[in-house]
């Protein structure tokens, strides 16, 4: 896997249900390495510390291969890296493969495959359409979140190489999966439960499926 585009956003105003807020999903590429530390990257924007940020969620990546599927769907857009409100655009990242717990070297930092992203309707804006929640749901293809074990820089170009493979086998894209099913499979769920890569409330949340 390797970084294609470093990416930062700086705070906008938006309106919602009538109701002014900002954002820090409108992210854009820059020349610029970026900075992992262990709360969020250096210089980037997060607004709802509930939801953006935090050990958990302190990096997000999402996969360049997935770009040309919602540019067909979305032609019309002023496409460009971080559309996605990605901190980092990387070229061969795979959530059927990516295992959460899994610690990956990614340029000078060492990180760990946490949790999906979620989409909610800050998504929606930035794409002129809340249709785009559901069908990135449907699409299965959520980017991950990352914790930042050791903090370092990142630069177009980096790699992000497999430093030791998570004991669970429960992917990104399965939990991501889970999250959204009516019906949950009992075996990805135990999976999902025991796994402390995942955020404990997640994991105690899931309990009231079993």
């Amino acid at each position: 896997m390797k970084v294609i585009s470093t990416n930062l956003g700086k705070p906008t105003k938006i309106i919602w249900n009538g109701k002014e807020t900002m954002t820090g999903i409108y992210k854009h590429p820059v020349d610029e390495a970026l900075f992992l530390d262990v709360e969020d990257v250096q210089g980037d924007t997060v607004v709802d510390r509930r939801y953006h940020g935090g050990t958990h969620k302190a990096c997000y990546l999402f996969s360049a291969e997935n770009y040309p599927y919602w540019k067909e769907k979305y032609p019309l857009l002023d496409w460009n890296w971080g559309m996605f409100g990605e901190n980092l655009t990387i070229e061969g990242l795979d959530e059927s493969q990516l295992r959460i717990g899994s610690i990956y070297k990614l340029g000078d930092a060492l990180v760990q495959i946490t949790q999906p992203r979620e989409p909610c309707y800050k998504l929606g804006i930035r794409f002129g359409n809340q249709d785009i929640l559901k069908q990135f749901k449907d699409h299965g293809f959520p980017g991950t979140y990352l914790r930042i074990l050791e903090p370092g820089i990142v630069r177009v170009g980096d790699s992000m190489k497999l430093v030791e493979e998570s004991k669970s086998t429960l992917t990104v894209q399965q939990f991501y999966n889970l999250l959204f099913s009516k019906i949950k499979d009992q075996g990805v769920l135990e999976l999902a439960i025991k796994n402390e890569a995942l955020p404990l409330s997640k994991r105690e949340k899931l309990k009231k499926w079993t």
